[in-house]
């Protein structure tokens, strides 16, 4: 590390929009004494439909507004950003915090098992990347991966229809993908999935292992903070929640994803 960390600093944490609220939250509930400084880039979601440059160039400008806030860590809690532009942050904040994205823990929780065929859902940016399908293959290369763009998830899901029959509809149209057929597992590769797990648990009848990124990136957070002796022995602070673009809808929609109503605060970066 170039820059001294310090256990109290806060956890950067940015998504494209408010979906990464369900990875901010998991590591909240997860390591309670942790601050959480939360940057959602509304003024440019989704970053599904996005060019990898674009992303890199929003993702660098997010974590500089985050590193300015003192944080010792930056998750990146989109998968768009964590495949387009992981490495590009890594390179140019080197030294400066640790970094944690949500596609290794993801992966990492699936090679560990012995399945024969995986499939990936996901928004057009992290599809597009192939990602998953590389980073699997390079630890199971046996193992046959087939990834789905399922873009109209996201924004369903941001409107507020998870259990209705809109989006059972939408739901079961992308499933019955023939790509999907005979699959072990599912990988939900999208930060605003984890609201819709009941769903495709239920489609499948629970016959295929479902797999969201909020609860294997919070325990990667957690022992990437013990490695380097950061985890904070006890939080005095608020956490704070950052957008790029405001509107009260936005407000109101952050409840579905956190399990409480919080304010958001404008932040307008660009």
């Amino acid at each position: 590390m170039n820059r001294t960390l310090e256990n109290t600093q806060a956890i950067g944490v940015f998504d494209s929009g408010i979906g990464g609220l369900t990875v901010a939250n998991a590591i909240i509930n997860h390591l309670p004494n942790e601050q959480i400084i939360y940057f959602g880039d509304t003024a440019h979601l989704p970053y599904g439909d996005k060019s990898a440059d674009a992303i890199r160039y929003y993702s660098l400008k997010i974590v500089k507004f985050l590193l300015e806030k003192q944080c010792k860590m930056i998750v990146i809690a989109c998968n768009s950003a964590s495949s387009a532009a992981y490495k590009v942050l890594l390179d140019f904040f080197e030294g400066q915090a640790l970094f944690v994205n949500v596609v290794d823990p993801l992966v990492d929780a699936v090679a560990k098992q012995n399945y024969k065929k995986v499939g990936v859902i996901a928004t057009k940016a992290t599809t597009r990347s192939n990602i998953y399908k590389h980073k699997l293959l390079e630890l199971q290369p046996s193992l046959k991966v087939n990834s789905l763009a399922t873009p109209l998830l996201a924004p369903m899901i941001e409107e507020g229809y998870c259990n209705d029959s809109i989006s059972d509809a939408i739901i079961e149209k992308y499933l019955s993908d023939p790509s999907l057929d005979d699959i072990d597992a599912l990988l939900l590769a999208c930060t605003h999935y984890p609201l819709i797990r009941n769903n495709v648990e239920a489609f499948f009848k629970n016959k295929v292992n479902i797999y969201d990124s909020t609860d294997v990136v919070a325990k990667v957070v957690e022992e990437k903070l013990k490695h380097f002796d950061l985890l904070n022995p006890a939080n005095k602070k608020e956490h704070q929640f950052y957008v790029s673009d405001y509107t009260p809808s936005f407000e109101e929609t952050t409840q579905v994803f956190y399990n409480q109503k919080i304010a958001l605060e404008y932040c307008p970066i660009w």
